[in-house]
């Protein structure tokens, strides 16, 4: 069991509120923090999604009514992959740069508003404190090996336990070469 005692729900709404300071980061910031700031979001909505897909997705579609939320939110995440994946390859210094990321901020809010009105009650519902907490747990090792960087298509448990593992390779070698690049 986790240390700190925090449930699956409350670790995936912490990073909601991460991410909702990122954005407000990125749209401020200048320069190298921008860059900084964008590549953080990158790597946290990529690994956010890829453990949602993996391990809430698949508990609330097995509970009564959980398809047709999970269904939704698979589709809000696939238009969030494409247009994360675009701004990724355009940089934060291109032209147009600006408007899709407020689109994407726009979408990405609205999908964890979505996740936190209606995805979350039902785990909570159908799930014994001990579950939720080992959730987190299984999310938390999730993340660690989850791929860096977006990948449309990849938006079942199935897909992402299949072609995860490689495309994280290969992120997190590019995040390494990155690294290097920019000192």
């Amino acid at each position: 069991m986790s240390t700190d005692n925090k449930d699956v729900i409350a670790l995936l709404e912490e990073q909601h509120q991460e991410i909702r300071r990122l954005f407000g980061v990125v749209e401020v910031a200048k320069g190298d923090e921008r860059r900084d700031a964008f590549r953080e979001l990158v790597r946290l909505l990529s690994v956010h999604e890829t453990a949602e897909e993996e391990l809430v997705h698949p508990e609330v579609r097995r509970h009564e009514g959980g398809e047709p939320i999970v269904e939704a939110r698979v589709g809000e995440e696939h238009r969030a992959k494409e247009l994360l994946s675009t701004l990724d390859d355009m940089g934060p210094e291109a032209e147009g740069f600006d408007t899709l990321l407020i689109q994407l901020r726009d979408d990405v809010l609205a999908h964890a508003t979505h996740e936190e009105r209606e995805e979350f009650p039902v785990l909570r519902r159908a799930c014994d404190p001990e579950r939720l907490e080992a959730m987190a747990d299984t999310v938390r090792a999730a993340e660690a090996v989850a791929p860096t960087r977006p990948h449309p298509g990849t938006e079942s448990a199935a897909k992402n336990l299949l072609l995860g593992p490689p495309a994280a390779l290969m992120d997190r070698a590019r995040d390494a070469i990155r690294s290097v690049l920019k000192r």
